[in-house]
């Protein structure tokens, strides 16, 4: 049920995509109990002009290398679940495809369930 948007810089390998995307399921089916097969993740890389950032928001040394991940998601998650879920991803995208827990910066974006329809025009989770 998750929708996964990734939003990075222009320029990396189909591996170093593929870490990104395998790292952030991994970390939903464990936080939030994502279910095998639900896995709908989008990834947009952009140029230099086109990806703008604040290098030092809240005092976090960002780099180019900045990967910003926005989730939509059921609304049923606790801040435990949220916070595992935060911890997760920064370590397991520092694991491979080696990003700095510093350029992991995460949005999740909550609905409630009748807000999803994953085909033939019905609210499956009505």
């Amino acid at each position: 049920m998750p929708l996964v948007r990734i939003s990075l810089r222009r320029g990396k390998s189909p591996a170093y995509i593929a870490a990104l995307r395998n790292g952030i399921y991994a970390a939903m089916r464990e936080s939030f109990n994502v279910p095998d097969k639900d896995r709908f993740i989008l990834v947009s890389q952009h140029d230099a002009e086109e990806f703008d950032y604040d290098p030092s928001y809240l005092d976090i040394s960002r780099s180019d290398n900045l990967v910003i991940v926005q989730i939509a998601c059921n609304n049923t998650r606790t801040v435990a679940q949220k916070q595992a879920f935060y911890k997760s991803v920064a370590e397991k995208l520092a694991a491979d495809p080696g990003v700095r827990p510093e350029d992991v910066f995460i949005n999740l974006l909550e609905t409630a369930k009748e807000n999803w329809s994953f085909g033939n025009g019905i609210a499956q989770y009505v």
